[in-house]
């Protein structure tokens, strides 16, 4: 068969999935695994988003530094909100009142951010650290994913998402390790990795 007759079989095939998919909604998105481009796939989501005029707001947790190219460039932007709510990675902080405080403070923050319509997208960064370290009660989490707006779209970046997260998205990525420059001894350099 030759590549002209294959193209247009799967074009029929691909055009008939398409026609298949007549549900307009937000989706939920998961971006987990030990590897690294989590939050930066998020962020890219983020810009195509704002591309199309939606309105988004960044929770994350954990994460305390102010000083990322992310943050930098995205609080330019007219219809991003930008909230860093950690207080730090936990090996960091060492105070487990400490951070589970900042999460639950966060968590108020998503919460309000869910609730509003006008809000098209909402990013939860390094988040599964909120369930993983019991900050938040997951029946809870869930419940108030389930009721945000219906065309309100959301992302949950970290490591370890746990099963009924993921059961409860639309999309997930398990993003995996093969090698990192960390490993070899390069230090975390602007840019790349903040």
């Amino acid at each position: 068969m030759d590549h002209k007759t294959r193209m247009r079989r799967k074009k029929a095939v691909i055009d008939q999935k398409v026609g298949a998919a007549g549900t307009a909604r937000g989706i939920f998105l998961i971006h987990t695994g030990i590897g690294k481009g989590k939050s930066s796939a998020a962020f890219g989501v983020l810009a195509r988003a704002l591309g199309h005029g939606l309105r988004a707001v960044v929770i994350q947790f954990v994460k305390s530094r102010s000083d990322t190219g992310e943050e930098a460039f995205f609080r330019q932007q007219p219809n991003v909100e930008w909230c860093v709510m950690g207080e730090g990675f936990t090996w960091e902080t060492q105070d487990a009142a400490q951070d589970a405080a900042a999460g639950q403070a966060a968590w108020e923050a998503v919460q309000r951010a869910l609730a509003d319509p006008a809000v098209d997208l909402v990013i939860l960064d390094e988040f599964t650290y909120a369930l993983k370290y019991r900050w938040l009660d997951l029946a809870e989490v869930l419940a108030a994913f389930a009721a945000r707006p219906p065309m309100q779209h959301l992302i949950v970046t970290g490591r370890a998402a746990p099963p009924e997260l993921i059961a409860a998205a639309d999309t997930v990525t398990d993003m995996a390790l093969v090698k990192h420059a960390f490993q070899s001894g390069v230090q975390a350099m602007p840019g790349i990795e903040w």
